[in-house]
């Protein structure tokens, strides 16, 4: 575990605080005319994905942890936990749902994901920028008044409902931004 000053905390990081690891989801950096300079962080606490706020001074010290990260193809998800396989050695890793919940809409049996360890224990899971996803149902396009971009709604072969230009058809297979969620191309 290295120590940083808290004015060095970056979005993403995985921090410890109250002895537990947190992930760093946001972070705004005040210099205000009188007084000290902080940091106000938005964390997201890796064992429950329960997400808190808190106000560093800058020159507070705080630990970053190191987190491992291994390649695992996502298998299936239930009510309480995702299930990730190595695929070298087929071993199998069990993520609480709380922690990957904005991510299981975009997870397919074929996707590969970063499985994040920290104790050896699953802290969380990093998809790749972007997502091939199947388009199951898209309504067909209706010419009209439109100003700028025409959009509809689509279901992708997850569930998940994104917004998709007039031209995207059922059985389009189309990239998905994991960050955002939203359409980027057809593939």
């Amino acid at each position: 575990m290295a120590t940083i000053k808290a004015g060095n905390i970056r979005k993403g990081m995985y921090i410890l605080f109250k002895n537990v690891p947190h992930q760093v989801t946001k972070t705004d950096f005040v210099s205000p005319g009188k007084g000290s300079a902080f940091m106000r962080c938005k964390l997201k606490n890796a064992e429950t994905g329960y997400t808190q706020e808190f106000t560093y001074k800058s020159t507070e010290q705080v630990e970053e942890i190191e987190v491992n990260s291994i390649e695992m193809q996502f298998l299936y998800a239930d009510d309480s936990e995702a299930v990730f396989m190595n695929q070298r050695d087929f071993e199998q890793i069990s993520v609480p749902i709380g922690l990957v919940e904005e991510a299981v809409g975009l997870l397919t049996s074929e996707t590969t994901a970063y499985v994040l360890i920290y104790d050896e224990k699953a802290i969380g899971v990093s998809l790749p920028q972007k997502i091939k996803l199947k388009v199951t149902h898209a309504e067909d396009a209706v010419a009209g008044n439109t100003v700028g971009q025409a959009r509809k709604e689509a279901e992708l072969e997850t569930g998940l409902k994104i917004q998709v230009p007039l031209f995207v058809k059922t059985g389009d297979t189309v990239i998905v931004d994991t960050a955002t969620k939203q359409y980027i191309s057809r593939a």
